[in-house]
């Protein structure tokens, strides 16, 4: 295990130990290993022999979490409410990015305007991280609307973390969160957007 994350995270456990945020602390096994897009995902069956990367990631609550080599998972924050629940930074929509402005059609591919306005914005944003989707219209297949839509979405990130912010975790969600109908133009055009989740 890498030493500098090693010793963050047990620090990050000292924390969470001690005093009245250890009955907060949530410790889970789990047996996914992360996704294309970097999540994890638990809930399966503990395999003998199954290696783990330990990292630390922010889920779309702004939650810290951590995962150990040997699979053992839980929050970072020892910051608890009453009910012992973990009390985690809070994410919002703070930007949305019309499709049509920033690419041509069928490409993941920003114009060197748009690039230069998606530059400005996360300078300015001042977030502690950002979660990036992408969302299509109806057009063509599920598989191809949720490549496309992902690709979008990582050219944003490349585009933020060239500009020095971090980014927890980019998605493509294609046709299957639209913000209006598809069945007008104006509705479609809506759905044609990347979102920009600002964690503070």
């Amino acid at each position: 295990m890498n030493r500098a994350l090693g010793s963050k995270i047990s620090k990050a456990l000292r924390c969470v130990l001690s005093g009245t945020a250890a009955a907060a602390v949530t410790l889970t096994m789990v047996a996914s290993t992360a996704d294309a897009q970097g999540r994890l995902f638990g809930g399966g069956k503990k395999q003998i022999n199954e290696k783990y990367t330990p990292t630390i990631w922010i889920d779309p609550d702004g939650c810290e979490h951590w995962v150990m080599d040997d699979g053992v998972e839980g929050y970072m924050s020892p910051h608890t409410n009453r009910q012992g629940i973990p009390v985690c930074r809070r994410g919002n929509v703070c930007g949305v990015m019309n499709s049509d402005q920033f690419f041509s059609t069928n490409s993941s591919k920003i114009h060197a305007q748009g690039r230069a306005r998606l530059s400005s914005f996360f300078e300015q944003a001042d977030a502690t991280s950002y979660i990036i989707t992408g969302h299509t219209d109806a057009r063509a297949s599920d598989e191809y609307n949720l490549k496309l839509s992902y690709n979008r979405a990582s050219s944003v990130a490349r585009i933020a973390q060239a500009s020095g912010a971090s980014i927890a975790d980019v998605r493509g969600y294609g046709e299957r969160l639209p913000a209006a109908s598809n069945k007008t133009a104006h509705g479609m055009a809506k759905n044609r957007r990347v979102e920009i989740i600002c964690i503070r």
